[in-house]
This record gives C-alpha cells, sequence and structure tokens, in this order.
C-alpha cells in the first residue's frame, strides 16, 4: 500500500474519534520533531485491560516509511478496532 494511502486511512480512523473497544494507540518517538524512529503501537481489548504493546523502528521518520504504515493499517485491520488513538506529534526518546 502506499505510504499516503496508508496514512490517510489512519487518519480517517483517528478522526472518527472513541467508538468503543478494541482499541489501537499510536504514538511516535524521535530524537527531534522532525523524524520519528519509533513507533509505539498499543492494543487495549476492553475497559481496564492490560494493553498490549508492539514497537516499529526506523532509521528514517517513520511516519513516512511505507512498510511502517502499510503494517499500521494491517494490525488495524485484524485487530477489528473500533478506536484509533494517535498522540499528536513526536515524543522524545
Amino acid at each position: 500500500m502506499h505510504v499516503d494511502k496508508a496514512k490517510k486511512r489512519i487518519a480517517k480512523l483517528v478522526k472518527a474519534g472513541f467508538k468503543g473497544y478494541p482499541q489501537i494507540a499510536l504514538e511516535y518517538f524521535g530524537e527531534s520533531a522532525d523524524c520519528a524512529t519509533l513507533v509505539v503501537v498499543q492494543f487495549t481489548l476492553e475497559e481496564g485491560a492490560k494493553a498490549q504493546e508492539e514497537q516499529f523502528s526506523s532509521k528514517d521518520d517513520a511516519r513516512e516509511s511505507e512498510v511502517i504504515q502499510s503494517a499500521l493499517v494491517k494490525i488495524i485491520e485484524r485487530a477489528n478496532a473500533k478506536t484509533v488513538l494517535e498522540v499528536s506529534g513526536v515524543s522524545s526518546l
């Protein structure tokens, strides 16, 4: 899947807001706000449940990586996530 298409699909799901569980939360980390080298994906099955976490790292900006963005879309689809949350910006490592 093309990186722009994947980013648009994720953005559309994030914009929809809270719709219930299961829930996926995405957070990008990096040395600076210009380059996110790490993505943390948290999956929460139901309210109060402990979140499962997976990480993806990249030498370049993970937000522009076709492989990582496509993987995020696949994770969201396979988890049947009703809610997708994204922390805005890039958090520091």
